[in-house]
């Protein structure tokens, strides 16, 4: 099963202060508004999201039809079929997506240890 791109979602309680650290590290903004309280952050092949007031805790992101570039992917597992592996395999997951739908859709499940796991995919 291919998920597509990976990047960690953190919620931060100062986005210009959590910028400023990430842009130490090397990171540059690639994409988002500071002024709206969400930006995205890339080192290489190494992607953060940064995200004031929007969720309460840091989430596991997955871009199925995405690679780390935020191109998409010519083949992909589609984020239905990923949900139905998951489903099938005992997994818990959040609100189903219609299986007869296509293109952009999310989910999302949490592991043992409470930690959120997006799947969100935009093509």
């Amino acid at each position: 099963m291919e998920l597509g791109a990976f990047s960690v979602s953190l919620a931060v309680k100062d986005i210009a202060a959590s910028r400023a650290f990430y842009e130490k590290l090397g990171f540059a903004a690639i994409m988002g508004e500071e002024a709206q309280n969400w930006l995205i952050m890339k080192n290489g092949d190494h992607v953060i999201g940064l995200f004031q007031g929007m969720f309460d805790k840091n989430i596991l992101t997955f871009n199925p039809g995405w690679n780390a570039n935020s191109e998409t992917l010519p083949t992909f597992t589609d984020i239905r079929q990923i949900q139905q592996a998951l489903k099938t395999g005992g997994i818990e997951v959040g609100a189903d997506i219609d299986p007869e739908s296509t293109g952009p859709a999310n989910f999302s499940i949490t592991d043992p240890d409470g930690n959120v796991i997006l799947f969100d995919q935009h093509v």
